[in-house]
């Protein structure tokens, strides 16, 4: 891998509901060289894409009103890398997702790579949602 491609070859998915923002996630992840499946803004959409094999998914919680737990528990279950990038505070998610890091929106694609790939994959382009 390149230092300015370092997610190539990897595939993650984006669940975002906000059009602009599941959007401005895509691309910068796609710039850090990520192949994207979706995004997708409903939880029936992402549980039909969660069959494919991923690598990382970055999980907005609140799904116009389906909260996407269940979907994280599938990948999880998976060994997929997960993050939420989402409004919630830490307080709204279940114990059970408390090793999954939570970037706050707005976020940066730093963050969030940081946080899927803890091991030293960064990527620096800048992402304000």
């Amino acid at each position: 891998m390149t230092t300015n491609k370092p997610l190539s070859g990897l595939r993650v998915l984006v669940v975002e509901d906000e059009y602009f923002v599941a959007q401005d996630v895509a691309i910068a992840l796609a710039q850090c060289g990520a192949q994207i499946v979706g995004p997708v803004a409903t939880l029936p959409e992402a549980m039909e894409l969660a069959r494919e094999p991923l690598d990382a998914a970055v999980l907005d919680i609140n799904l116009r009103g389906m909260l996407v737990y269940p979907l994280a528990d599938l990948l999880a279950s998976r060994g997929v890398a997960l993050v939420f990038a989402t409004g919630y505070g830490a307080a709204a998610i279940p114990a059970r997702f408390e090793h999954i890091r939570r970037c706050e929106k707005p976020v940066e694609i730093g963050e969030i790579s940081a946080a899927l790939f803890p091991g030293g994959l960064f990527c620096s382009s800048a992402l304000r949602s």
